[in-house]
Formats: C-alpha cells, sequence, structure tokens
C-alpha cells in the first residue's frame, strides 16, 4: 500500500509498544563472563590494556566467580597463567595446575548452580608463546603432535569438574582428538564448545596483556582463519560438528556479525559469541573520553550480536551488563 497507509511509527510511539514488537532481547542468561586466574598473583592484577578487568590469584578465584553469581551469570570461562611455561606447555594438565585447581575450588563452591567453562589452548603455558608443539629449528606449529597434549589437557579439566570445554587452538582435528580422549576416560557427557570460527584477528591485542600470552616469533596466521574468508567458516565448523562439537562459537564478535549469521543458518546449533579483548577496550576508551556512551554502546552492540544468531555472549563486560539488565 503507498504512503501514508503504511506508517512504520506507529510501532515506534511509546516504549510498551516497541517492547512488545521487539524482534530481539538481552538477558543475563545469555551472558558467559571470562576472568584470568594467575598462579603468580598474591592479589587482584589490573590489565592495564582493559579497565575494569584484573588477573585473579588462584586463591581468589571463587570470589571472582562469586561476583557472577550473585549477578546471575549462568557461566563463567577460565583462562589460567602457570607459575611457570615451557616448549610444551606441561603445566597445562597437571591435576594440581592452576586452572585445574581454580575448576576444583569454584564447583566446590557452587556446585551446579554454576557452569564453569574452560578455555583449552597451550598459548598460556608455552615459553613460545604458540599453541601447539613447535619445532624450534623450522618454527612450524606441529598439529599431530598437539593433539594428544589437547586431549590430555581436556580431560584434566573434567576430572576437576570443568562442566563444558572450550577448546580454541585451531588444530586440524582437536575436536576429534579432545572428544576421543573424553569418552575415553568416562566423559561422553562433556560438552565440547569449539571456538569453530577463530580469526587471526588485530582485536586480540589486550588479550595477550591480560593472560601473559604473547608470542615470541611470528604470528598465529598459519593456525587462526584469514580474516578475509567466509566460505572457510563454514568448512572449519562443519568439520568440528562431525567431529563432535556440542556448541559452536565465533571470534571476534562485532567484526564478524556476518559469520555468526551464516554459521546459524548453516547449522541451526547452539551458537556462542567472544566479544573480544580489543572490542572492549575500543568501548572503554572512547566512553573514557566522552565520545561514547559506555552502557548504552556494550548495550546495542550485544543486541547486535543477537540480531546474528549469537545464542550467548562471552564478554569481559558481563557484569557490567549484567547489572545493568537487572535495572531495567
Amino acid at each position: 500500500m503507498p504512503f501514508p497507509v503504511n506508517r512504520m511509527r506507529r510501532l515506534r510511539s511509546g516504549n510498551l509498544i516497541k517492547e512488545m514488537v521487539r524482534e530481539n532481547t538481552l538477558s543475563v542468561s545469555d551472558l558467559i563472563y571470562p576472568f584470568f586466574v594467575d598462579e603468580n598473583a598474591t592479589k587482584k592484577v589490573p590489565v592495564s590494556s582493559m579497565p575494569g578487568v584484573f588477573r585473579w590469584p588462584l586463591n581468589l578465584s571463587v570470589d571472582a566467580a562469586r561476583e557472577a553469581f550473585e549477578l546471575k551469570i549462568p557461566a563463567v570461562l577460565i583462562f589460567g597463567i602457570p607459575k611457570s611455561k615451557d616448549a610444551k606447555g606441561t603445566h597445562s594438565y597437571g591435576e594440581s595446575d592452576v586452572v585445574q585447581e581454580a575448576v576444583r575450588r569454584i564447583k566446590a563452591e557452587f556446585g551446579d548452580k554454576l557452569l564453569v567453562v574452560t578455555d583449552l589452548c597451550m598459548c598460556e603455558y608455552t615459553d613460545h608463546g604458540h599453541c601447539g608443539i613447535v619445532d624450534m629449528k623450522t618454527h612450524e606449529i606441529l598439529n599431530d603432535e598437539t593433539l594428544p597434549v589437547l586431549g590430555k589437557i581436556a580431560v584434566s579439566h573434567a576430572k576437576a569438574g570443568a562442566d563444558i570445554i572450550a577448546p580454541s587452538g585451531m588444530m586440524d582435528g582437536m575436536i576429534a582428538a579432545i572428544r576421543s580422549a573424553l569418552d575415553e576416560n568416562g566423559f561422553s557427557n562433556t560438552p565440547i564448545m569449539s571456538y569453530s570460527s577463530k580469526y587471526a584477528s588485530v582485536f586480540y591485542g589486550p588479550f595477550r596483556d591480560a593472560a601473559d600470552s604473547g608470542f615470541c616469533f611470528g604470528d598465529r596466521a598459519s593456525y587462526q582463519m584469514d580474516p578475509a574468508n567466509s566460505d572457510e567458516a563454514v568448512r572449519e565448523t562443519q568439520l568440528d560438528v562431525e567431529e563432535g562439537a556440542d556448541i559452536l562459537m565465533v571470534k571476534p564478535g562485532m567484526p564478524y556479525l556476518d559469520i555468526v549469521f551464516r554459521i546459524k543458518q548453516e547449522f541451526k546449533m547452539p551458537l556462542a559469541i567472544y566479544q573480544v579483548s580489543g572490542e572492549y577496550s575500543m568501548i572503554k576508551a572512547a566512553a573514557k573520553n566522552g565520545w561514547l556512551d559506555e552502557e548504552k554502546c556494550f548495550h546495542e552492540s550485544m543486541i547486535s550480536m543477537k540480531r546474528a544468531g549469537a545464542d550467548m555472549i562471552i564478554t569481559y563486560y558481563a557484569k557490567e551488563m549484567a547489572a545493568i539488565l537487572s535495572r531495567k
């Protein structure tokens, strides 16, 4: 029908009617709170490039989780920083290593009332900073030699009580290797949240300060995805689905909303998105300078993620957003 019969503004005339016709909503149950547990720390250590983010000492890991729990955030994602590193990342899978001990303490405190997701990667545990075993003569990251180590890490996390294992290293065949290791060790019911579309992104910069995971040579472009590619994300995800992934993920977030949309349309599976450190820090910096409204900007960015098809959002702003949503 011609104008003026169709007037789109009729359904924008007030807050109540806008809420009734709203297509997408953001709730606390969509959020996952990531935090860093540092075995070297004796107190909370601010991350200079991520205002409001800290490295938590192991003895305060329960307190970090409690902050999320009290805001009704359903899940936390744990990253570990070990006391020492070596070329093979041997402190990534010990029974009493940092993530395992943090998981054990958090689950003892909260049980089934809080989901504990563990990031599974080697970069925080290797002295070279790469996500797998390295041939130090050629600097090649050795895919197949890394897979058994990822299996060991997964089993150690599950034994400690992790509810969901989230492998992020982008090694070919990692989901199959982890699924097999979990199944063989009695953890067939432990889900895998795969970083199935993880791009080699400049937006990870502040994370490397937070997790002490910078690399000493090269970059991660030989195993993380080319930002120019979209079809490749579908292929990567298809392989992870075939290998046994239960939840998919796109990382980073807002620069890759087209990928979120494609993956959700193609696979119709639970899908997470990671609002990464660079996204977080950019908004924080702009807000500090008075250029953006911090709360509204984070809310709008997360709504865009839901609109694109994400079911859950991993964000360093989870606690603040949970508090904002509780006021609405």
